[in-house]
């Protein structure tokens, strides 16, 4: 039974970790496009449109592999743990469902005409396409995030015969921990977004290609980081402050807190040991845990001796938080420096455009790191405070769970390399037919000035090569 539950959430994990680099892109991906659009429309600038174009296409390929991998998700409930959907079922299965028909209805809706429509619908209408499968992304993170902020601090239900039932859907969806959780996921999904954009537009620069459109899309999606980061340490910090509240075993895990005490330091690195519940290796600063969990260098903070066992692991949790804080420091650096540099119309190094190219997914390690504090904190619960996970899990012999968690990253690898190729590949080509097109253009161009000159020369009324109008 516990190779059973180890391999279960290994699955889970599995499943959910690759699942989520999608989302995390797609929801905020989408609004940049908008951006692009609205940009086009007010100034007619075809460099707005060029970077909408390329952009639409990555945003059409991470859309896709988040759909299909997010549908494993709910596969899970059902031959991995059917003891969630027997508890909560009744709050979990319509708060899924109201994602289903107010979120990705609509975005399948307008999808199609967002991506067929530029040539086929009047542009405003294209436009308003792109608007509300923006608003859709969004809402479908809100729901899936009511329901996993409910999981982490669950309320408006009551329990009759051991199952949870709704007794307040706006206590439910509107739980202590949702509006910190949703806008911290969302500012996440920006950044991540930002650092994508960034780092291919660094890339296809590298790649020689000369062109506006890269250019701009750097600059706007640096200094939309540089803005995003600020206010991300903000709600994480309002955040950290209803997890105390709310969690505050997962709050003593981050820190390394193991026995309850005022002016608690804070741990640049350390090594916790679960056998002797202590730490090893400490490097701290004194009171600064305190400052930042209560915003009081004497505030005092419980320890995870308190809660006996039924605490999260605490090495996981400890070194995850501190990776998420590392690579949002850098992330806050390295924008910051980009847009001073940008603002001061200096060109970038090769040497700052590699640095961009190497953060390209720094989104994703700082979107998993923040993702496993949340649900490793989260044990040994599958539902704060009425259901454990292991008593969730499969009856399944171990055995099974082996063989689908072997398929699962086995697929998962193909699949993840298939998006690294296909995403560089669009990049390098984009250049390649950019500069095609432009050639192609000059000789269209140098070919009717020829055929003007000599219809002049000979008395006939000049030539305008209609295939040469509109373009730029």
């Amino acid at each position: 039974m516990l190779e059973t539950l180890l391999l279960s959430r290994i699955q889970f994990a599995t499943n959910i970790s690759f699942h989520i680099l999608f989302p995390s892109i797609s929801i905020a991906l989408v609004w940049y496009l908008f951006y692009f659009k609205v940009r086009h429309e007010i100034s007619g600038h075809p460099v707005w449109l060029r970077n909408y174009r390329f952009w639409v296409k990555v945003f059409a390929l991470t859309f896709a592999i988040g759909v299909v991998t997010g549908i494993t998700m709910s596969f899970q409930f059902g031959t991995n743990w059917p003891g969630f959907m027997e508890k909560v079922g009744n709050i979990a299965g319509p708060l899924l469902g109201y994602e289903v028909l107010t979120a990705f209805f609509m975005e399948a809706t307008f999808l199609g005409a967002m991506l067929f429509g530029m040539k086929r619908l009047p542009s405003w209408m294209h436009t308003l396409a792109t608007f509300l499968v923006a608003v859709g992304t969004t809402m479908s993170a809100f729901w899936i995030l009511a329901l996993n902020s409910w999981m982490q601090t669950p309320q408006g239900h009551v329990m009759i015969d051991g199952v949870a039932h709704p007794e307040d859907w706006m206590a439910i969806i509107f739980n202590p921990s949702f509006p910190y959780r949703f806008f911290h996921v969302v500012l996440a999904s920006g950044l991540t977004a930002s650092f994508l954009i960034a780092g291919i537009s660094a890339y296809r620069i590298l790649k020689n290609d000369t062109k506006i459109a890269p250019r701009i899309a750097l600059k706007t999606s640096m200094y939309t980081a540089a803005l995003l980061i600020p206010l991300q340490i903000f709600v994480g910090d309002l955040h950290g402050l209803n997890t105390l509240k709310h969690q505050p075993q997962k709050i003593a895990a981050m820190e390394g807190v193991w026995e309850t005490q005022k002016g608690v330091p804070l741990l640049l690195f350390a090594i916790p040991n679960e056998t002797t519940r202590s730490n090893d290796w400490e490097i701290k600063v004194p009171n600064m845990a305190s400052f930042i969990l209560t915003h009081d260098l004497q505030g005092e903070v419980k320890g995870l001796n308190d809660f006996k066992d039924n605490h999260p692991p605490v090495k996981a949790v400890f070194f995850s938080f501190r990776i998420m804080i590392a690579v949002g420091l850098a992330m806050l650096f390295l924008s910051w420096l980009t847009s001073w540099f940008l603002l001061r119309n200096k060109s970038l190094s090769q040497w700052h455009l590699k640095g961009l190219v190497v953060m390209t997914f720094s989104g994703w390690i700082a979107t998993l790191s923040g993702w496993y504090v949340t649900e490793i904190g989260r044990q040994p619960y599958l539902v704060s405070g009425l259901l454990k996970t292991s008593d969730a899990v499969t009856t399944l012999p171990a055995s099974n769970v082996l063989f689908s968690l072997s398929l699962y990253i086995i697929l998962y690898i193909v699949i993840m390399g298939a998006f690294l190729h296909t995403l560089f590949y669009m990049a390098r080509k984009s250049a390649k037919v950019e500069e095609f097109e432009i050639a192609d253009l000059t000789h269209q161009r140098s070919v009717a000035s020829d055929i003007n000159a000599a219809s002049m020369n000979s008395g006939e009324s000049t030539f305008t090569n209609p295939t040469l109008e509109g373009k730029s």
